[in-house]
């Protein structure tokens, strides 16, 4: 694409400038990819047509994501295809076109936002520290880390029988759980010792049935194997035949199925320091949302896997996940302020509450905004450590962060007590805000960007395997970046210059699509599991008065169906804009009545400064478009039962279910409604792309063109209206989309196989990384704390 973009210029000189200083000419001193594209395409009409939008210059525009223009240059940021950058420049006088590395377009946008500045920023880069790492280089390989992690290192395994094998025993010998050994015992010392006792092991256990017996324990012990293997004595087999196979001729699908099955994770510790986390009367409380449920419904699932692997495996051992959240004093209606509560229809998870404390060590007793969290999280770490150390009685196998501020602390105990990390972002901030690095000096004061960007980094590269949603929150699309490539190389001016950040290609990205609780959010047709007993309420809340607080419209027209929505009431959730595009559309409007729940009504009845804009906004629509009568908003939060009955509810309308977020990373509403059998429409920015397949599944609306998405939800209720089997065909395909493709029990069984096979590797590797583990300490000490304490 260069060279022709290059023959291009040099053959159309005049065009070409003519177009770029009509770049110039807007005033901008940032260009974004629609508005470079927008103008292109009029300049097109104007110079030629088709042959333009034929060109290498076209092309090259298309994949441009950004502009940045000061006479007498125009930089840009060419991505042709997923994770391949390419940065150009071009001269006005001479017209000069050329390719320039990162560092140099990054100082050009340092020098637009700062002048002519000669200070020189830290300049972050990990790649010296990856040199000899393997590395992905497909895009289709992004997000499935561990196959080709494990066919890499199979066949290093292969190249070095005697070293990989070492390794493989050396490995197996370590297993215990608090001092008690598995797997294998002291009279296996050689790889020799061990293969022949497998080829004992598996003429013993071949004609066996049944339950292994205290008999059988005692050859297999004799043998040189404890328990681990096996509660039967075919699984036992199984697993022996499997390990000779793997010490024969290593594959890489063998082994990746050994380790998944290899008895590791019996204690858990996940973190998730921000916001309200609690079982009831938390959900719409600021920074309280999704990821509630998503952890809530993750360790269900994982201990339930947990607790099948460990019976499989033939130990008797009781699996604990704790959660480690923050205790707050001040905690209203919740038990926020309770140190320990036990987690619901689980046997033993546990969330384990510790506290803020400010610098003379008293309880900090109030919320404080995930963006303000950044002091307290290093004492918050070690002494929640105290208290998971004493509740487990050992270190934990495995430690889960959770958005930026968990998978720092994640970081700091993994770091601390040796222990293989895993991360979820949930959503980064830095997609969601424009131009949140460049500005981050403007944005200081309220988000303290400062801190989360730098601890975003630092745990990245920690890590050791990253889990996301989709492959859209690693990588993007072919026209969008994706939330951890836009770490790859970004500055932060006056502060650092990040020229290599974070690698998409690197294995420790694995994709792991969370579900819906199927107890929970099931089809409506499902008459016998419906909650018949809710059905009072739910009209309430649809169709009721005004008698009650936290309500307001009266839905006229009942027969109408519903168009439904519910989320927090923040900027990036845009209730709002689906409020004001409903107002604007009178097709929309004529078809369905529109239904909200989200945040609170009363501004004073809210802490948080940009809901509480919203909730300004929110009053000033419904009245602006006189909407009491078409639309019914409920403020406050509602319990999983009702929330799964309401999906239902609004299906039995045949309504359907609208996230028009303007970023999303994956969106659990999403797929609670599509579960339910309602048709969804959904930002097309983020997880839902995935998520949702156009026109079958449920449809993709763009938030940043309302008038489209209004129109496009009209015309589904008018095509239902003239052939109700449309909307049958939609609500069909939803449920079988989730079905198939996103349940906790594949979630479940994915991440602890996961696990086991980072821990393998990690221990037999140097996916330690010991050297950037270094680089990182020094950056999170002289570069994040320094920020960190001025907030």
């Amino acid at each position: 694409m260069l060279s022709d973009l290059t023959d291009f210029i040099a053959q159309n000189r005049d065009i070409v400038d003519s177009l770029f200083r009509r770049y110039q000419a807007r005033g901008k001193t940032f260009l974004l990819r629609t508005d470079l594209w927008d103008e292109f395409q009029v300049f097109c009409k104007e110079n030629g047509g088709d042959e333009l939008l034929d060109s290498p210059l076209s092309e090259a525009l298309s994949k441009t994501q950004e502009a940045a223009i000061a006479d007498p240059w125009l930089y840009l940021d060419v991505r042709p295809k997923v994770a391949s950058w390419h940065y150009l420049r071009y001269h006005f006088e001479t017209m000069n076109f050329e390719e320039i590395p990162i560092g140099e377009f990054l100082y050009f946008k340092e020098q637009l936002v700062n002048g002519q500045s000669n200070k020189r920023p830290l300049v972050v880069d990990f790649k010296p520290f990856e040199r000899n790492f393997p590395k992905m280089t497909q895009s289709r390989s992004i997000g499935r880390g561990v196959e080709f992690l494990n066919r890499r290192l199979s066949g290093r395994l292969s190249h070095d029988l005697i070293k990989g094998d070492q390794f493989l025993l050396s490995f197996l010998k370590v297993h215990n759980y608090q001092g008690t050994p598995f797997m294998i015992n002291d009279r296996i010392d050689t790889i020799s010792d061990l293969q022949n006792a497998l080829q004992k092991g598996v003429e013993r256990t071949g004609k066996l049935k049944g339950k292994r017996n205290p008999e059988l324990c005692e050859k297999l012990r004799k043998l040189g194997f404890e328990p681990g293997w096996g509660r039967t004595a075919k699984q036992i087999h199984e697993k022996f035949r499997l390990l000779a196979d793997i010490l024969e001729a290593p594959d890489h699908r063998n082994l990746e199925k050994f380790l998944g099955t290899i008895p590791m994770i019996f204690n858990i510790v996940i973190f998730s320091p921000h916001g309200y986390f609690g079982q009831e009367n938390v959900l719409g409380l600021p920074d309280t949302g999704g990821q509630v449920v998503y952890i809530l419904d993750q360790v269900r699932a994982l201990e339930k896997e947990m607790r099948r692997r460990i019976h499989n495996q033939g130990l008797d051992i009781e699996p604990k996940i704790i959660i480690v959240t923050r205790l707050i004093p001040e905690a209203g209606d919740t038990t926020c302020d309770q140190p320990l509560e036990k987690v619901t229809d689980t046997e033993n998870v546990h969330i384990l509450r510790v506290p803020f404390r400010d610098g003379g060590g008293e309880v900090v007793p109030q919320w404080i905004s995930r963006f303000e969290v950044w002091p307290y999280l290093e004492n918050f770490s070690m002494e929640a450590e105290k208290e998971v150390l004493a509740m487990l009685g050992s270190r934990p196998d495995l430690i889960i962060g959770n958005y930026s501020d968990g998978n720092l602390t994640a970081y700091l105990m993994a770091q601390r007590l040796g222990v293989t990390q895993c991360n979820i972002a949930h959503a980064l901030e830095k997609t969601k805000y424009l131009f949140s690095a460049l500005y981050w000096q403007e944005m200081e004061q309220e988000y303290h960007f400062s801190c989360q960007f730098t601890a975003d980094l630092i745990a990245m590269n920690a890590a050791d395997f990253i889990i996301t949603s989709t492959f859209q929150e690693i990588a993007g699309s072919e026209d969008s970046v994706g939330q951890y490539e836009s770490y790859s190389n970004f500055t932060m001016p006056d502060l650092h210059r990040v020229e290599a950040g974070v690698d998409v290609f690197d294995p420790k990205f694995n994709i792991v699509s969370p579900g819906a609780d199927e107890k929970v959010y099931f089809p409506y047709t499902q008459k016998e599991d419906r909650l018949s007993g809710l059905a009072g309420e739910i009209d309430e809340l649809i169709f009721g008065g005004l008698e009650q607080a936290e309500r307001r419209g009266v839905l006229k027209e009942k027969n109408k169906p519903i168009i439904f929505s519910m989320a927090r009431l923040d900027h990036i959730k845009n209730l709002t804009g689906l409020v004001d595009w409903y107002g604007k559309n009178a097709r929309l409007r004529e078809a369905a009545n529109l239904f909200i729940i989200g945040g609170c009504l009363d501004r004073n009845d809210s802490d948080d400064s940009e809901e509480q804009k919203q909730i300004d906004r929110m009053h000033e629509l419904m009245t602006e478009h006189n909407l009491d009568e078409n639309m019914r908003w409920v403020g406050g939060r509602l319990e999983k039962k009702l929330t799964g009955e309401l999906y239902r509810a609004i299906a039995d309308q045949r309504g359907a279910f609208v996230q028009p977020a303007f970023f999303e990373a994956f969106g659990l509403t999403i797929i609670e409604a599509m579960a339910s059998g309602l048709p969804t429409f959904a930002t097309c920015y983020g997880g839902p792309l995935e998520i949702i397949e156009d026109g079958i599944s449920g449809f993709h609306i763009d938030p940043n063109h309302g008038n489209l998405a209004a129109d496009k939800i009209a015309d589904f209720f008018e095509q239902c209206e003239a052939n109700p089997k449309r909307w049958l065909k939609v609500s069909k395909g939803a449920i079988r989309r989730v079905k198939n493709r996103y349940t906790w029990k594949l979630y479940a069984n994915r991440l602890l196989s996961l696990s086991c096979i980072y821990g393998f590797w990690k221990y037999a590797t140097n996916l330690e990384r010991q050297e950037t583990g270094r680089y990182l300490e020094m950056f999170y000490h002289l570069q994040f704390k320094r920020f960190a304490e001025k907030i």
